[in-house]
């Protein structure tokens, strides 16, 4: 009987062994994805990275205060994307690590079961004492036997254990892993929660010194609104904007009064640089998830004109190229949206914001800080226009 126990365990425990081996080795059909979104985060936080350092050269060498600010602006916006996207790779990494976690638990208990039996079966040998076998004969040729089953087993037993105790390592290492990524975690909610801070206090001055140059712009509002509520719908409403740019790029270039000498050396006026090559230098406003490209039918029959992109609580969305804008405000069915107008006949939209930091008028450059997303399963959706035809932004930003 003691025989055949001791056989039966040792049988288990390599069956079970082997399956959980198997089933460690299977990767999950979500760890891949999770590791592809691990990458992508900290490649969006890089290139905001690179960006946000471009653009503090820029506001360090800007000639005038409007510029400078301007361009301060710009590289904290790509600061704050960066602390986002260092935000979407820590819980990321979390979830990973979570993941790995679980599967290394499983991995120790199948492990740990064959073990606990067949330690069970070797007690059950103990308990039977050797001066029986003097007494019963039969007890003597089972205990020789059950010695040379030992001298088989114990290397496996120790291989085993061996085996249990790498898996306790690896799991003490999983979680010193995943107290580093908690503390990645609070770290990039501190920096994104100062940059913030940073940003509203730059835009406080910003405003006050953009108040200097806008006598009109509750003119050019009033006008951009006054068309939105004429246009029948979004598309409309790009066209109308896009006739009255042309209006107004042809009426700036008639000839002026002419300037007595000395008239108006002492107003100049800020000029952001112009971005000539848009296709070449056109970027996505917002870090996320693409989830709709150009064309794609969405459920509700939609057809789209641009890409929607799932994206953080509150994410931070900046111009995609420079320009002017020419909307700002809340169109039927869009939420909060602006419209901005860059050259060459170049016209972005940008929907779904919950906030707009820009009016109708700003001279904007590449990255500035134009509003926030929403906070419940945010999306917001761009396109790009030129001469009024849609454009294929994923194909200008491989």
């Amino acid at each position: 009987m003691l025989r055949s126990v001791l056989l039966m365990s040792v049988v288990a425990s390599v069956a079970v062994s082997a399956a959980g081996l198997i089933s460690a080795q299977t990767p999950g059909p979500n760890l891949s994805e999770q590791q592809r979104s691990l990458k992508a985060a900290r490649e969006q936080s890089e290139r905001a990275r690179q960006r946000s350092n471009a653009l503090r050269r820029q506001a360090e060498a800007a000639s005038n205060d409007a510029d400078r600010i301007a361009s301060e602006a710009a590289a904290l916006a790509a600061r704050i994307q960066a602390a986002e996207a260092d935000i979407t790779a820590a819980r990321t990494r979390i979830a990973i690590v979570t993941r790995l976690q679980q599967r290394q638990r499983a991995r120790l208990a199948e492990k740990q079961g064959p073990m606990i039996r067949l330690t069970a079966a070797l007690q059950m040998m103990t308990r039977k004492p050797t001066a029986l076998a003097l007494v019963e004969p039969r007890s003597l040729d089972e205990l020789i036997y059950m010695r040379s089953i030992l001298s088989a087993v114990m290397p496996e037993i120790q291989r085993r254990t061996a085996s249990l105790r790498d898996e306790v390592r690896q799991g003490e290492r999983l979680r010193l892993q995943a107290a580093r990524a908690i503390a990645s975690l609070d770290e990039s909610q501190r920096r994104l929660a100062d940059r913030r801070r940073q940003l509203a206090g730059l835009e406080a001055s910003e405003r006050i010194e953009a108040a200097r140059f806008s006598d009109d712009a509750g003119i050019e509002q009033d006008r951009a609104l006054a068309l939105g509520e004429e246009a029948r719908d979004i598309v409309d409403l790009m066209d109308q904007i896009r006739e009255s740019s042309e209006v107004r790029e042809a009426l700036a270039q008639l000839d002026g009064p002419m300037l007595r000498p000395g008239q108006g050396r002492d107003t100049p006026v800020s000029t952001p640089p112009r971005n000539r090559d848009v296709a070449n230098a056109y970027r996505l406003p917002v870090n996320g998830e693409i989830v709709t490209g150009l064309g794609e039918i969405s459920d509700s029959g939609y057809r789209s004109r641009g890409l929607t992109i799932a994206v953080a609580s509150g994410a931070q969305i900046v111009a995609p190229a420079a320009g002017r804008v020419a909307y700002a405000g809340r169109y039927r069915g869009y939420g909060n949206i602006i419209i901005i107008e860059h050259d060459a006949g170049w016209t972005s939209l940008i929907t779904n914001m919950a906030t707009i930091r820009v009016a109708v008028g700003d001279q904007i450059v590449q990255g500035a800080p134009v509003g926030r997303s929403g906070s419940d399963e945010p999306t917001v959706t761009v396109e790009l226009r030129r001469n009024g035809r849609a454009i294929d932004i994923a194909a200008l930003i491989g």
